[in-house]
């Protein structure tokens, strides 16, 4: 009886074993989050034509790391964001796939910092939930 007792306690022991359920638990995890930036206002183009935007931006990351990776670094974003933005042009921002191409600046500007700053990039997509220009 002792024995069986024994044997029980070692399996059991075995399965609430930390290292076999971490084994298990390794690769690709299922984080999602994301982090809205507080709205970007800048003016752009000439000092003939002179124009507005106001965007706001919404980037995603996957994992609680880069979650902080990003929050640590927040100022540097929004600078570099803000340079971005003003540096554009009517014809910049002035179509759906003009935007879209913003966008993809936009993330590979993060995404180059952080790896510059931390060594990941860490950023896996951004997107613009508004974006007006007039």
């Amino acid at each position: 009886m002792l024995r069986v007792l024994s044997l029980v306690v070692a399996i059991m022991s075995g399965l609430l074993s930390p290292t076999l359920w971490a084994a298990e638990g390794e690769g690709k995890s299922d984080y999602i989050s994301y982090i809205e930036l507080k709205p970007f206002v800048t003016n752009f183009g000439t000092a003939d034509n002179l124009r507005f935007l106001k965007a706001e931006v919404t980037i995603q990351v996957d994992s609680s790391a880069a979650h902080h990776a990003v929050n640590a670094h927040m100022a540097q974003i929004r600078n570099d964001l803000v340079f971005l933005f003003s540096a554009q042009t009517e014809e910049s921002v002035g179509t759906v796939a003009a935007q879209q191409v913003l966008a993809g600046d936009a993330l590979k500007l993060i995404q180059d910092m952080l790896r510059e700053e931390t060594g990941e990039p860490y950023v896996t997509d951004l997107f613009f939930t508004s974006l007006v220009v007039q």
